[in-house]
């Protein structure tokens, strides 16, 4: 089994920049940076991780506490973290949690020497963190913390505009209990509403709804007062709930109903492809490591993530 002295005499360079490299520490030449990684991967090298955690006072490990159910989302979040995280010789240490009770209990199991930093994603509950090492990725925010939010204003502004360039202009919205974040949501489609001329009927509008279903059964049911020809759906997980929903009452998506997604794009068989808002996992995950990196409070502090609009190829079809 290869050593640090056999890396450091490979590499042409000394024991303590072989560790500097290996820790992510700044400061190193290039050229012995380049000199260490090809040494290391020459070698097969694998470092003793807990020498390396005595030596540092640092576990290399990042604590991340998922507080949602989307498991598109979640699976996307962790594949880029991993991907990023990796390149800086650090390790994911994964906790699920449902409640703000489960929140605060992984936080405190993760506090205790387990982890340098940690993250929080998704949560739709509040959360009063006071610690500068934990970081809130898409969470509801209250205080002065360290966060990385998505602008679901500039979401739902950004889909009804496209929505009503598409013609429809009779746009039913749907946020259920619990999908967070419906203050800025529902402050976007009346901005693109007011900004097309359009009037706003709240009888479109289920923002307290216990299901997504259930605003949609509501929907059809009045049909005949409530016409609509467009829908905007929290995520792809909601749209895949009413889709199948609209095509039993024989309304065709996207034909007589655009469903739109407004985060992350749906692609299963026998569910038609719909417009939707993405969110760079890969700037959200880079941003996050260049926090860690500098490991200056300041350097994240409040950080606004937009995303993308995605529109389908319609001559796939």
């Amino acid at each position: 089994m290869s050593t640090i002295n056999d890396v450091s005499r490979l590499a042409g360079v000394s024991k303590a920049t072989v560790s500097r490299v290996l820790s992510g520490t700044r400061g190193v030449k290039e050229a012995s940076r380049q000199a260490v990684l090809k040494a290391v991967e020459e070698l097969n090298y694998r470092p003793n991780v807990i020498a390396q955690s005595l030596f540092s006072q640092s576990t290399g490990c990042i604590g991340v506490i998922c507080a949602q159910d989307n498991i598109n989302q979640t699976t996307g979040y962790l594949y880029a973290l991993e991907k990023h995280l990796s390149q800086h010789q650090k390790h994911l240490l994964l906790r699920f949690a449902n409640t703000r009770n489960d929140v605060m209990s992984a936080l405190d199991e993760l506090s205790c020497g387990l982890c340098d930093d940690i993250l929080i994603i998704g949560a739709r509950f509040p959360l009063n963190i006071q610690q500068d090492n934990v970081i809130l990725v898409d969470c509801s925010v209250s205080g002065d913390v360290n966060s990385i939010q998505f602008d679901h204003e500039f979401a739902a502004e950004t889909a009804c505009h496209y929505l009503i360039s598409q013609g429809r202009r009779q746009i039913a919205l749907i946020q259920p209990d619990g999908s967070g974040f419906a203050d800025r949501v529902l402050l976007g489609y009346k901005h693109a509403l007011e900004k097309n001329f359009l009037p706003f009927n709240r009888n479109l509008v289920f923002m307290a709804c216990t299901s997504s279903s259930v605003a949609l059964q509501e929907l059809l049911n009045n049909a005949t007062t409530l016409n609509f020809n467009a829908l905007l759906v929290a995520d792809e997980q909601e749209a895949q709930r009413v889709i199948p929903q609209l095509q039993a009452f024989n309304k065709s998506v996207p034909d007589d109903i655009m469903v739109f997604s407004l985060a992350g794009s749906l692609q299963l068989p026998g569910i038609p492809t719909i417009p939707a808002i993405e969110y760079s996992m890969d700037a959200m995950a880079a941003r996050i490591v260049g926090w860690l990196n500098e490991k200056t409070q300041n350097v994240l502090d409040s950080y606004v993530l937009r995303g993308d609009l995605i529109i389908p190829d319609v001559r796939r079809r």
